[in-house]
């Protein structure tokens, strides 16, 4: 059943919203957390650095209402605003991307709803990122309540460009200059070129790791 709260008005439904929402950031962290020591223990790898969640403000989540023109109400926010609970996940290669993807996706409790792969489609700005919007069930002592959670996988270098585009963006009100909008798209474009470069020197590794183990362990005669 789709989250709804149990009323609209006052403080004890904004306090439901924010229980339902803070279990759904642990859930969906403890998932990511057991995905990454599985896949530590069948591939002696960890695909994810580190995961970043957070609860969005009542301030941003009005001013993302007013934006779309809807009127501050809790059920308003529930239904239109799909990032009250964000994961980001950080890892080191842009293939652990898609495989952290393919893992949450397989989760039988999770629905996909919707998926914004701004990494082989980069936002003008230059910003890239894989975006997964999901719900997950939350389990409370009297019903279950399917909750969205927003998910963010990116690298190591794209989440630098993003933090460094968010403090450019809050310092110039969304408006700045030219010059310095120019710049950052070359960035994202230097930073993608370096993920690439980096993943195809990670696979370099593997395969001279791979070939000298294979010798080593050859038979002699």
């Amino acid at each position: 059943m789709e989250f709804k709260p149990s009323s609209d008005s006052g403080v004890d439904s904004w306090k439901e919203v924010t229980l339902i929402y803070n279990s759904a950031l642990k859930e969906m962290g403890t998932k990511l957390e057991i995905l990454n020591d599985e896949f530590q223990h069948v591939h002696r790898y960890n695909p994810i650095e580190h995961i970043k969640s957070r609860l969005k403000s009542p301030e941003s989540i009005v001013k993302k209402l007013k934006k779309h023109g809807y009127e501050s109400t809790i059920e308003n926010m529930v239904n239109y605003v799909n990032d009250i609970a964000g994961v980001r996940v950080i890892c080191s290669f842009t293939s652990d991307i898609y495989r952290i993807a393919e893992m949450i996706s397989n989760q039988s409790d999770i629905k996909i709803l919707s998926v914004k792969d701004y990494i082989k489609h980069p936002k003008p700005s230059g910003y890239r990122s894989y975006h997964m919007l999901v719900s997950i069930p939350i389990f409370l002592s009297d019903r279950s309540a399917d909750t969205k959670v927003e998910i963010q996988i990116r690298t190591v270098a794209m989440d630098f460009w993003a933090s460094l585009e968010h403090k450019i963006n809050y310092k110039f009100e969304g408006n700045a200059p030219v010059f310095i909008r120019n710049e950052l798209i070359e960035c994202s474009k230097i930073i993608y070129e370096l993920d690439d470069r980096m993943l195809s020197l990670n696979d370099q590794v593997l395969t001279y790791s791979r070939t000298n183990q294979e010798y080593a362990n050859a038979p002699r005669p």
